[in-house]
């Protein structure tokens, strides 16, 4: 896909502002694994993403061992008391409606209502996040204290939704094309209502991200970003694209949870041995030292699906809180509060990272016999003082292990230097043709 016309504006530096902008758009509309709010969704993105390829699917189609369901849409919902006060309202917060819920207008009593009522006592005030994908029932959301509150008598439940048959689920990519076909995957997913972590951090990273590549002239890599509904729109994307994404991804990383300040956290792959593993590894040991190595036992995003026995695709996750381990996690309390400026640049900074290492990870070779002479080239120091000898050792560690068996990332983990800080040796090393890089990139996959 081409740049959009203004792309070349876009500034790293302020990433994260722009993000939180973006956040503040996207943040009331009601989104869910189909429908109109997706719809809306995708209009935004597509309006910053000039070129971003939508798709859709029908309702009922078969993709792999699961059925795209009807399509959900909600006007309006609420629970009314006898004196027509509305206790609960989907108007005020659509985190209120159990996600997917049926059509229903009746009167009830309290006890016959409760059954359909959610909430957190160990949270009162907060409203949780349900949902009913694939049984049909309905039930709506509040905080523990306003269901604490409720009194026997009748109260009007009304729920003014749709479920469509002949519905259809939507989806987008966005490619940025590089010197070759091999690409990295960049998934993200867009069927949460108002959550700013869990949701909405993702495809504004994603945006973010792919507004920087395309302002880019010469990229190593073609660069693929998904926008999808979690778990059913990733099936359904592996299902259209299944050949094209084994054949070309070598590194690819799902974005979730990457709005907050908290510790960062990964996700490895299934066997955690690939190529996204091994730089999103280096990057976070370098340039953010402590975070949370997770085990991908306690997976629970769409690498669960990128990363399936016959799937194998080799995909990761850096987060900063991960999905489920903070507590306000599927909750109202993941609103715009929660995420800033700040933790989303962090988060556009460490994939910046990774992207960096990515399109430098060559296999590198020396080209002459024997230790080099550094001296007549100038890559020797004429006088000896206090430190130059630790950077004269790192200079011949980095060609010590530049054999052509080590890629970037191995290299920079053997003589235990930041890749940036490898790349500051090699390139005075390339210049003078005294190392060479190789592609290899066949070899890297993992």
């Amino acid at each position: 896909m081409t740049a959009s016309s203004d792309s070349n504006t876009f500034s790293p530096d302020t990433a994260g502002v722009n993000m939180m902008a973006w956040a503040e758009d996207l943040f009331p509309i009601c989104r869910s694994l189909t429908g109109a709010g997706v719809r809306q969704t995708l209009d935004y993105l597509e309006e910053r993403l000039p070129g971003l390829k939508r798709h859709s699917i029908a309702s009922g189609e078969p993709v792999f061992d699961w059925q795209v369901p009807p399509e959900w849409n909600i006007t309006k919902a609420y629970i009314e008391d006898e004196a027509g006060n509305r206790v609960v309202d989907f108007a005020d917060n659509n985190l209120h409606v159990v996600g997917y819920s049926e059509p229903i207008d009746r009167r009830m009593s309290l006890a016959e209502l409760q059954d359909h009522l959610h909430s957190l006592p160990e949270r009162p005030d907060w409203i949780p996040y349900v949902t009913s994908y694939y049984a049909r029932r309905w039930g709506f959301c509040l905080t523990d204290r306003k269901r604490s509150a409720l009194t026997e008598q009748t109260y009007h439940v009304v729920i003014d939704s749709s479920l469509s048959e002949h519905g259809q689920l939507d989806y987008a990519d966005y490619l940025i094309k590089g010197r070759c076909s091999k690409e990295i995957l960049f998934s993200t997913y867009i069927c949460h209502p108002s959550m700013a972590n869990n949701e909405l951090s993702g495809p504004i990273l994603a945006l973010a991200l792919a507004q920087w590549l395309s302002s880019k002239d010469d990229l190593r890599y073609s660069y693929r970003f998904v926008f999808s509904p979690e778990t059913i729109g990733a099936i359904v994307y592996l299902s259209r694209n299944l050949n094209t994404l084994q054949s070309n991804v070598l590194a690819g990383y799902i974005l979730t949870c990457v709005g907050d300040e908290r510790k960062y956290s990964f996700m490895p792959s299934r066997y955690g041995n690939t190529l996204a593993d091994r730089a999103a590894k280096h990057c976070l040991h370098h340039y953010v030292g402590n975070y949370e190595a997770y085990s991908f036992l306690e997976r629970g995003s769409d690498e669960r699906q990128y990363c399936a026995p016959g799937i194998d695709l080799p995909v990761a996750s850096v987060m900063r809180s991960k999905y489920w381990d903070y507590p306000e996690y599927h909750t109202s309390a993941d609103n715009l509060s929660l995420i800033t400026a700040k933790g989303l640049q962090g988060s556009f900074d460490v994939y910046g990272k990774i992207i960096d290492l990515l399109e430098n990870n060559y296999f590198y070779t020396v080209q002459v016999l024997g230790e080099p002479q550094l001296g007549k080239r100038g890559l020797y120091p004429n006088t000896s003082k206090r430190g130059s000898a630790n950077a004269v050792r790192n200079l011949t560690n980095v060609i010590a292990y530049a054999d052509g068996s080590n890629d970037l990332i191995a290299l920079a983990d053997r003589v235990q230097l930041s890749a940036n800080d490898v790349m500051a040796h090699l390139s005075p090393l390339l210049a003078e043709g005294l190392v060479s890089a190789v592609d290899g990139e066949t070899n890297i996959r993992g």
